[in-house]
Formats: C-alpha cells, structure tokens, sequence
C-alpha cells in the first residue's frame, strides 16, 4: 500500500486536493469542481494502472466471513470497521478496470444529468430557484432596500444598538422577500454601514451584524438553500429507509415506519420558518445586549418619526395593538363556537371507506421485531388490537355509492351542521377592519365617519351573512346579497388607504409583505408547491419594481393597481365560482364568472407585460434578467459538475468506504454529529452550493436512513451551511462586505465582527437539537 494507506483512502485524498486546488485555481468554481473530477480520476486511474493503489477487501470466500454471514448478519452490515479481524484479500481500486469505470460513468452522468437538470422529476422545483432568484433580484434593483433601512432606522435608532437591530430586522424582511445574499449584503452594507460607522457603531459590532443579517436568507423561506437541498433530500430520504426498512426484515418503508417516506420541499419550508425566526431574533438579542453593556460602542439614534402627525402612547395602543387583537380574538372566539367555519356542504357519491390498522401487523418476526424497537410495544399493541377489531367487523369497509335518499339525508345533515358565517367571509371582512382599525391609529385626528362606515359595513356583512345566507346559497346570490355592506366597508378603505399612506413604515412594509404573505402563504398552508409560488412571486416583484420606477419617474401607477385588482378578482372568483363552461348544464352565474375572471386574466396579463416594459425601458429589466441567467447558469453548472465529481468518488469505492465508516459506529447520534462537525470545517474552504452537491448525496443515505425526522435533519444541515458564509477565508457575506466597506473598516475588523455570530449559529444549532420541535410544530400544525 502506498504511504501505508488503503487505496481508497488515497483516492479520496487525491479527490479532496484536486477539489481544493481548482477552487483555489482563480477558474469559476462551476468548472472547477468539473475540473477537479476530471483530474483527480486520471490521476487516480494512472496510480492504479500501476500497480501503486490496492485497496484492502474482506474475504467473502473465508470461513470467517461464511460464519457471520450464518449467525444472521447481513452481508451489507459487514465492513472493516465494525469486524477489522476478518480476512482480507488486495485488489486494485478499479477492479474492472478504470476503462469500464469510465464507461460506466459517461453513461451514468448522462443520465443524471438528464434526470435532474433537463427532464426528470425534480425538474419543476429546481424551476423554482430560477423564480426566486428573478425575483429576489428585481426586488433589490427596485431599492427596497433602501426603504426599508432607512425606515427601520426611524423606528428601532432610539433604542440602544438600534441601528443594528434595524439591520437585522431589514435582513429578516430581505431573507423573506429576496433571498439573495449577495445582492443583501452589498445593499446594507453601501446603506447601512456608513451611517453606523458615523453614529459611533463599533465596526466590529456594525460589519458583523450585516453579514451575519444577510446570511439569514439562507434559512428563512424561500430559500434556495432549501430548494436544492430539499430535491436532494427527498430522494435521500426515501432510497434511505427503503434500504433499512430491508434490514430490518420488512417488506417496505411503508411497513416499518406506518407513514409513507417522502419529504417535500414545501414541507421543509414549513420547517424552516421559527427556526430562522429564531436567528433573526438570536442576532438582535445579541446586538441590544451588546449595546446594553457598551453603549459607546452601539449608541441611540435618533432619526426622526415615521408617521405624518404625533400619536399618543394610548391612542397607539389602542388602535394598533388593542382594538386589532380584540377583533381577531373575537373572530377566532366564534370559530371556537362554530359561528364562524367551514360551509362546505359537499356530499361524496360514496361512503367513506373503513379505516385500516396504525400500523401493518402481518409481519414477518424479523419485522414485527423492527417495528416495535421503533414504534414500542404500547404502540404495536395497540395495532395489533385494532387489526382484531376490523376482523371481527369483517374486515377494512369498503367504499359503496350512496343511494338518493343517503345522499338527500347527508346533505340535509351536513346544512345543520354547517356554521352561520363562512370562513372566507370573515377572513375577508376581518381584513378589512383591521385596515380601518390601523388607519384610525395612524391618523386619529382625522374625519372619522368613513371609518365607522367602514366598521358599520363589516358589522352589517356578518350579520347577513348569519341570517340571510345558507351553506347552499351560490357565490352569484352570495354576493349580490353582500354588496351594500361590501360597498360600505371599501367605502372606508379606501379613506383608511389614503391616510394609510402617509405613514412611511407602513408605505415602506406593506407592499413587499403583502407579496411575501403571497407566496410563503401560499407554501406554508399547503395551497401549491414551491415552483408556482415562485412564478407568483417572480410576477409581484416585476409589478412591484415597476411601480417604484414609475413613481421615481413621477408617473402614474395605476395600471400597475390596476393589475393588482385584478390578480385578486381572478383568484377570487375562480376560487368561489365553477368556470367549467364546457359541462352539459351551466348556470347564468357561471358565465358571468367566466366572462369577469378572462377579463380579469387578460388585464393581468396586459399590466404584467406593462410592467415589463415600464422595467425595460427604465433599463432595469436587461440587467436583472443578465443577472438572474448568471446566477442559475452557476446553480445547474456546479450541479452538472459536482455529479460528475461524486461519480470519480462512487467509481473507486469512495462512497461506500465513508457510508462503512460512518455505519460502524452503531449509533446515529455520533454519525449525525461527525457529520455536522464535517460540514461545519468544510464550511471554511467550501461554498453551501459544492457542500450540498459532493457531500450531502455521499453522507446522504446514513443520516437520512435512522430514525432521524427528514425535516429536522434537513434544517440541522441548512443551518450549518449558513455558517459557511460567515467563516473565513472563503465566507461569501465577508468578500461581499469588503467590497464595499470604506477603506477605515478593515478585513481584521469584518473578521473579529462576525466571531460572535458564528457562535450564535453554533448555539442555534444546539436549540434545535435540543428542542427539534421548534422544527416539526409548524409541519405537523399545518395540512400538506
């Protein structure tokens, strides 16, 4: 063996400083780690061909191995690690020879690529970080940015370390909104930096805080991070068990587990909401504590008042926190009461079928054992007891068709069952009483009739809607009913928007969170996948963005609101009426429906391409598209070419030598904390994108095939990637913030600065250990 080592061993170190070397290279990392796989495997093949690399293999024709393999250990379960004492034979690292490796691994990356870059399944939400990345980069070129500092300043300068909080807080907002780290970090750091630095921040504590800020999109959904970990972790995840639910003698992860092993993307953005709330919160705990303790280094600003005229301490109280808290306790209070809920009166053809036993007890012994060292003997006894139940009854029930008089009768039942007032009636109205409320906040010496008229329409709504409309009442009468109340309580606010308006923190905030309610709503409640919440998202920044530049240009933007209206009326209506027109019978109401929501479509798709011309001519449009192709030109390139690197691995045996490894451990606690302690290191010398295409899918199928909750694992691993830009010397956030620091902030000062917030992430990532329910609550609250 050459220097001793087994052959693989030397392979994977040839891999590591081929790698290491290309990034170092000055060439673009995307080609740089094709590159490194190119390299690293005719080196690696040349070494063999000589003779010089001999990997140590257990004898499988031993009498030593045969006696294992009889006392029922699996032939997967055997390596050098867990039984070193076995007979080994030398045998070359390519035992077919590196010219069928070769060819085997031509072929495969055609295929992969094929499958997760051109064609294949996870095609559609890679489509997504295309969509984000467009849509984080419009939102930067329309200076968003630059609004929301400048207001946040207003808000928290008077506090102690204001500035800085307010840098978190517009990092948290950004993170939501864009997700782009780069383009945050430039941002806040040409914006935010110098006025700190002016207002007597310390310089550690001010460039500390931007890069740690700028990182947060990194975790905060939508993130690309947990885009492309998420088709990652999938597969992973679901290849995993399927191979220890085989170990374990049963049949399938189905079988094993009592719930089918997948994890989506959407689900994993769930996941990662408080977790990234948490930081956000973490980093502007740190940066009021700092303050606390050395106000000279972090003093209060004053920068003035965001509000056009002074609001009283109570009057503020009142409107923005008391009176809108009262009205939402009292909707929630009335859902409690089934006043306020579902209408659906809906009645299936069938019967529901009988329900099946929590787990599968016809089980081999092998696997009945597995099932109950995972799930416990209280939990298989359970099953096994209600599997007797369903027995006796004669077996699952199957769904049988519902006669007329089951169908009439079940109809009648759910009418009585049904609550008073619908839900989207009152989620609707309760909105607008909390803009009525809000607005009477922001100007409380204000006319206040339109506002009571306002409040008079919404009281007036759900009172009809309680006495005059039934579950059976169609959308067309529904509306025409509510159309006096829905005319007073616009009436209201579109005085309340006006004066709404004059409140720079709410002029500042509210079109960027309404967009980002738009699209996190729509992921988080299970509404759609990621991939047609990008699209939407994508859409509202180009509206967005050219609504700022015709306000800049001091023209109109009505076309633009216009848009707005319209997007909302399509949705609307095609959630409330049925615009199948092609069925045998259709209503009056229905085409009327029709006719208003391809109105609707055909002025939203008039404003969009308006927009994009308003961009365009602005010369906004060319630049952000230029940047939009680069960045995911980047993404498929380091994807097409960190597989081409893992096959080099997977080709000599690499692959499975680290998975032995980490297997004999026997304890997934230990594995799972090597491999974070890896990742961490890496995160020195290697950016988020190579540590989720080279190492993840090698470490993959061992973290993700224990007992391990997918979600919690996946956030764990986002998380820790997030620190890779922050440590140095290749901490993307710091090149960034050096780049457009003055030249009195030194790279010793950026450095020193971002030490505390690398620890706040190490003890981030020890909360989630410790409490990983801060993970799976917002999953297992809300249906997928």
């Amino acid at each position: 063996m050459l220097f001793g080592l087994d052959g693989v061993e030397i392979g994977l170190i040839i891999v590591f400083f081929c790698l290491f070397g290309g990034i170092l290279s000055g060439f673009p990392v995307a080609f740089a780690i094709a590159g490194a796989g190119v390299i690293s495997f005719a080196i690696i093949a040349a070494l063999d061909s000589a003779g010089l690399l001999i990997h140590q293999a257990i004898d499988k024709s031993s009498p030593e191995f045969a006696g294992l393999i009889a006392e029922g250990v699996r032939s997967e379960a055997i390596s050098i690690f867990r039984y070193p004492d076995l007979p080994r034979i030398a045998e070359p690292v390519f035992v077919s020879g590196w010219e069928t490796a070769l060819d085997r691994n031509v072929s495969f990356i055609v295929n992969r690529i094929n499958e997760r870059v051109l064609a294949g399944q996870s095609i559609e939400t890679l489509l997504a970080v295309l969509m984000f990345v467009l849509m984080g980069i419009t939102l930067e070129r329309s200076k968003i940015a630059n609004d929301l500092l400048t207001t946040m300043a207003r808000v928290f300068g008077p506090l102690p370390g204001g500035l800085a909080v307010s840098v978190v807080v517009v990092g948290a907002f950004l993170a939501a909104s864009t997700g782009i780290v780069g383009a945050t970090v430039v941002t806040m750091g040409l914006l935010s930096l110098p006025t700190m630095l002016r207002a007597g921040y310390s310089p550690q504590l001010a460039t500390g805080v931007i890069a740690a800020s700028g990182t947060l999109g990194q975790i905060i959904p939508p993130s690309i991070v947990i885009v492309l970990l998420g088709t990652l972790a999938g597969d992973l995840y679901s290849a995993a068990q399927e191979n220890r639910a085989q170990l374990a003698g049963c049949s399938d992860a189905l079988t094993l587990l009592g719930e089918p092993a997948v994890v989506s993307v959407g689900t994993l953005f769930q996941a990662a909401l408080l977790p990234g709330i948490m930081l956000a919160f973490l980093y502007g705990a740190y940066a009021f504590g700092y303050a606390l303790f050395n106000p000279s280094k972090a003093p209060a600003v004053e920068l003035g008042s965001t509000n056009s005229e002074p609001i009283t301490r109570s009057e503020g109280l009142t409107w923005f926190l008391g009176v809108p808290a009262a009205l939402i306790f009292v909707v929630i209070a009335f859902g409690q009461l089934n006043v306020v809920g579902s209408q659906n009166v809906t009645v299936d053809s069938f019967s529901d079928a009988g329900q099946t036993a929590s787990l599968r007890t016809n089980v081999s012994e092998q696997c009945q054992a597995s099932m109950i060292e995972l799930h416990g003997q209280e939990k298989w006894d359970a099953a096994v007891a209600e599997q007797a139940e369903i027995d006796a009854a004669g077996g699952v029930a199957q769904a049988v068709e519902l006669t007329d008089e089951e169908r009439a009768a079940a109809l009648v039942e759910n009418i009585a069952n049904a609550a008073p007032i619908g839900t989207g009636v009152a989620v609707g109205f309760l909105l607008l009483a909390l803009t009525l409320a809000i607005a009477r906040g922001v100007a409380p010496t204000a006319e206040p009739l339109p506002l009571l008229i306002g409040f008079a329409g919404v009281a007036l709504a759900f009172i009809i809607d309680a006495v005059a409309i039934s579950p059976v009442t169609s959308a067309g009468a529904t509306f025409l009913i509510l159309l006096i109340p829905l005319a007073m309580a616009l009436y209201g606010v579109r005085i309340a928007a006006i004066r709404l308006s004059k409140n720079e923190l709410l002029r500042v905030v509210f079109p960027p969170l309404v967009l980002i309610v738009a699209v996190l709503g729509s992921i988080l409640g299970g509404i759609t996948n990621p991939t047609p919440a990008a699209a939407l998202g994508a859409g509202g920044a180009i509206m967005l963005a050219a609504y700022r530049k015709l306000a800049d240009q001091n023209r109109s933007g009505r076309i633009v609101l216009m848009t707005t209206f319209s997007v909302i009326i399509m949705i609307l209506v095609g959630i409330n009426f049925d615009l199948r027109i092609n069925n045998a019978e259709v209503s009056f109401e229905s085409y009327v429906a029709y006719v208003v929501a391809t109105a609707a479509y055909l002025y939203s798709l008039f404003g969009l391409l308006f927009a994009l011309w308003v961009l365009y001519a602005g010369g906004v449009l060319t630049p952000v598209v230029r940047e939009t192709a680069k960045v995911t030109s980047m993404v498929f390139t380091i994807l097409i070419g960190s597989q081409l690197l893992n096959l080099v691995v997977i080709s000599f045996g690499g692959e499975h030598y680290i998975q032995q490894f980490l297997q004999s451990f026997d304890n997934e606690f230990k594995v799972f904390i090597i491999v974070m302690l890896v990742l961490f290191v890496l995160g020195f010398v290697l950016d988020f994108l190579e540590i989720i295409y080279i190492v993840i899918p090698i470490v993959g199928p061992v973290i993700y095939g224990g007992s391990f909750d997918p979600k919690w694992v996946t956030i764990m691993i986002a998380v820790n990637l997030q620190t890779s830009f922050l440590t140095p010397p290749f901490g993307f956030a710091l090149f960034y913030l050096r780049g457009v620091a003055p030249k009195e902030v030194t790279t010793a000062h950026i450095y020193q600065g971002i030490i505390p917030f690398v620890g706040i992430q190490v003890v981030g990532l020890a909360i989630l250990w410790f409490f990983p329910t801060i993970v799976t609550i917002v999953p297992d609250l809300i249906p997928n």
